[in-house]
């Protein structure tokens, strides 16, 4: 929702800070590796050691990296595919290191509490099929924009759940993992019903590669012959 919406905003800070970096020849792919790899460290050390207020805040800044690398390519004039996928590749990374390292604190510093860990799992794994939902109906020629929670409101939610919890908010993650389980999977099926909607979603594609056809499962389903096979004329 907030990827779709939240962009204009926040245009007039992010553009000057993405021309910056083009004039010193920092370029968008790098810009994408060094916010994930520096996210992902943050995540996996702060979290399970119980920094929760400061991983929030440092990953923050840190992911806003996301929002570069995209404006970076435009004003370049010039986005690639390898760049987009390495973008969403990255951004995967990113999340299952957040809500991983979560889910470990959960475990180690909560006292393993059942349901919180088991929101967060729910979390972690349906953030995932969103973004396979989308992935995979676009390699379908097949357009989905927008959802309830998407990436922005993942994260937003999860960093200041985890920022709450470290300043001593009690059940601030607890409310922020309902939040994003709830609406995480509400956000599966509502992706998956806005492909089923799309003209063409139920064209038939090819088997796979090595998989038997329809004809050679069903011979009722083969084209028939005009002649005879038996022919005595």
């Amino acid at each position: 929702m907030l990827s779709v919406r939240g962009r204009a905003p926040i245009r007039p800070v992010v553009e000057p800070v993405a021309a910056a970096l083009l004039r010193v020849g920092i370029s968008p792919n790098t810009v994408t590796l060094v916010g994930t790899a520096v996210s992902v460290l943050l995540a996996v050390i702060l979290i399970p050691t119980n920094h929760l207020f400061a991983a929030a805040v440092s990953i923050a800044i840190f992911t806003a990296f996301d929002l570069l690398d995209g404006t970076m390519a435009r004003l370049r004039g010039q986005g690639t595919k390898y760049g987009a996928t390495l973008d969403a590749s990255c951004d995967r990374i990113t999340d299952a290191a957040l809500f991983g390292a979560i889910a470990y604190w959960v475990v180690y510093h909560h006292d393993a509490d059942p349901v919180l860990l088991i929101l967060t799992l729910i979390t972690m794994g349906s953030s995932q099929v969103i973004s396979y939902v989308k992935a995979r109906a676009e390699a379908s020629a097949l357009k989905v924009n927008g959802g309830l929670v998407e990436r922005a409101e993942r994260l937003i939610i999860g960093l200041i759940g985890i920022g709450l919890q470290g300043l001593g908010v009690d059940y601030a993650l607890y409310v922020a993992m309902w939040l994003l389980a709830i609406g995480s999977v509400f956000t599966v099926v509502q992706r998956l019903y806005m492909v089923a909607k799309q003209p063409g979603a139920l064209d038939p594609i090819a088997p796979p590669e090595g998989a038997a056809d329809s004809s050679s499962i069903n011979p009722d389903s083969a084209p028939k012959s005009t002649g005879s096979a038996d022919s005595n004329n």
